[in-house]
């Protein structure tokens, strides 16, 4: 009786049942459901649920389930899209402003699989259906907000050097310095040197005249941090918001693509997500009348002129004191009765408002409230790209006592502290962002290219099957076998590490179908080739495995290959794909190489003596 090594068969029965628990959440689908997280960011309670339950109850809205998730969310799942939506409805408007509120899809696995923290593999967008959304980071506009801050801190710098100043401006990748003595403009040069040896600094052509200009280096690294930094407060938006399994990813120089499978209301994340906002906190110019600025449309030099929310003007330097880029935390609360945000900066916007609080006690104080964002519009038959920006005094409050990171900003309904909290908390943009395209796919498109595609593979798989079986007889059938091995353990590694699965990644499955046969017939006909050779049955089976592994392994790693380039340099489908076919070529490996030989094993193994073969 021939031998295989027992721990090797022992790994590939190991192998397959992990591989069949982890791929059973697939077996039982998914259904419409809703996800509500808290927008104070606390965890669901127990009689939250049973009072979210009741309304449902008394609205006579049927669901199947209701559970919390490890993150403190609650899940509620409907039998049709028609529930699920009726239901939002009714809780945003019986819970106005407390629940942040999904609508996604949730899988139908029993308790005690999702117990152990097993779910179905993500869908992606073509087959959940969604929104799609392509924004264009503004990255020139990043580098100017680069050289405001530049500008501040020259201010800053000369301030400390004693060296006074006609003027310090901004223009386009450098700024400007005009020195009141010529005679100190060498110091002034040293002083900015010191203060960032990076920078390029240089004598301009008139008298006292400093140009400070950022390196190429600089530019570039504040393009690629606008957008990094803006796929992060994406990114956090995104769940603060609620939105399950989102992906935001760089597409190209200056763009970003933001998939947000299971969505089918987008008015609201689409709302929130391209809005910039932040805070700008600046003193009040009490030397000029705002009225009169606002009458001639002329601000004294040095200042600004802004509006409050009653529409009254109001002047204020232009000196910034912090930013919400400088910002922390932001949570809504209530001071005094009155709604509020708290507010931390960082240790250098703290700095900044300590030394200002110090210097202007008992003086008035601005916080300005700034929101941009860019709308696409048709006007005479084409469509036009329409900015929108707005500045408003939010709160003027005299600074009472010194402080430094910590303080509230007043003067805010209670929705818009809710929202202004989420916002800044989320991250400032570092850029403002443009939506170029959006895309809405409907989930029964999602539900048809799954069928569609889901169709292709079993068809694929029969034609597989058939010919196998009939060409290689019992070992075609062992092929059979480990080919629907393969399909299952390449669900399990998608469903174990959350990759998503779309069209392409489909087609990705059924390639690796049609490799994983190639691998089987490269081993039985060396198998074949044995046996005609003259060669007996068993060993015909081991030259077969020995010789064909070389051919395998080479034609595997060239693919494996081009897997890794394509996901390194693909986006969105074909990265997609390039994961299902990593994984597809590993997991053919293993079911041709080990998989097939434990099952012939267990076919052939007990016999005492073996013939033929029946291949």
């Amino acid at each position: 009786m021939h031998q295989y090594p027992l721990w090797k068969s022992m790994t590939v029965l190991a192998v397959v049942l992990v591989s069949i628990v982890l791929a059973l959440p697939n077996v039982f689908g998914e259904t419409a459901a809703l996800q509500l997280s808290r927008k104070d960011r606390a965890a669901f309670a127990e009689a939250s649920v049973q009072e979210l339950e009741q309304l449902l109850e008394r609205e006579r809205i049927a669901y199947e389930d209701a559970y919390l998730d490890a993150d403190g969310r609650l899940w509620i799942r409907f039998g049709d899209v028609e529930r699920q939506i009726e239901a939002r409805d009714l809780i945003a408007r019986e819970y106005e402003g407390q629940f942040a509120i999904a609508t996604t899809f949730a899988p139908r696995a029993p308790r005690w699989l999702t117990g152990l923290g097993l779910k179905p593999m993500s869908l992606g967008l073509d087959l959940r259906g969604g929104i799609y959304l392509v924004y264009e980071v503004d990255v020139e506009g990043a580098v100017a907000q680069l050289t405001q801050v530049l500008e501040r801190d020259l201010r800053k710098v000369l301030r400390d050097a004693r060296i006074p100043y006609d003027e310090v401006a901004a223009a386009g990748p450098a700024v400007r310095l005009i020195i009141k003595d010529p005679a100190q403009t060498s110091g002034a040069v040293d002083a900015v040197r010191k203060f960032d040896p990076q920078l390029a600094v240089r004598q301009g052509d008139l008298p006292g005249q400093v140009v400070v200009e950022l390196t190429p280096d600089q530019i570039r690294q504040r393009q690629d941090f606008a957008i990094q930094q803006n796929i992060t407060a994406l990114n956090n938006r995104v769940n603060a918001l609620g939105v399950a399994e989102p992906v935001i990813q760089r597409q190209g120089l200056n763009r970003i693509a933001v998939q947000l499978p299971g969505i089918q209301d987008a008015a609201e994340v689409v709302r929130v997500l391209g809005k910039v906002a932040t805070l700008e906190f600046r003193l009040v110019d009490q030397a000029n009348s705002p009225l009169e600025a606002k009458r001639t449309g002329r601000a004294p030099l040095g200042t600004r002129l802004y509006d409050d929310r009653q529409g009254n003007p109001v002047l204020l330097k232009r000196e910034v004191i912090a930013t919400g880029e400088q910002l922390i935390d932001a949570t809504s609360t209530l001071s005094q009765g009155e709604p509020a945000v708290d507010v931390v900066l960082d240790g250098r916007g703290g700095e900044e408002m300590l030394r200002t609080t110090r210097e202007n006690l008992g003086k008035p104080m601005a916080v300005v409230f700034i929101e941009r964002e860019r709308e696409l519009v048709e006007r005479d038959g084409r469509k036009v790209v329409i900015d929108r920006s707005s500045e408003e005094v939010i709160s003027v409050a005299t600074i009472r006592g010194i402080f430094s990171n910590r303080f509230q900003i007043t003067g805010l309904t209670a929705s818009e502290g809710q929202e202004l909290a989420r916002l800044l908390r989320a991250g400032a943009l570092a850029a403002p962002l443009y939506i170029v395209e959006q895309r809405l796919i409907g989930p029964s498109l999602g539900r048809d290219n799954i069928e569609r595609g889901f169709r292709a593979l079993v068809i694929g798989m029969l034609i597989t099957f058939v010919f196998m079986a009939l060409y290689y007889r019992v070992f075609g059938l062992v092929a059979d076998v480990i080919l629907v091995t393969n399909v299952v353990l390449i669900t399990a590694l998608l469903s174990l590490f959350g990759a998503a699965l779309t069209l392409p990644g489909i087609a990705g499955i059924v390639l690796t179908v049609g490799m994983a046969v190639d691998a089987n017939i490269l081993i039985y006909e060396r198998i074949r080739e044995e046996v005609r050779n003259g060669n007996s049955p068993w060993a015909a089976i081991h030259g077969g495995f020995e010789h064909a592994l070389s051919a395998i392994i080479d034609a595997n790693v060239t693919t494996l290959i081009a897997a890794v380039m394509l996901f390194a340099f693909g986006t969105g489908p074909i990265r997609g794909f390039a994961v299902v076919l990593f994984l597809g070529i590993l997991t053919s490996l293993f079911t041709a190489l080990m998989g097939s030989r434990a099952l012939i094993q267990l076919v052939y193994g007990r016999r005492r003596r073996l013939e033929r073969l029946a291949i």
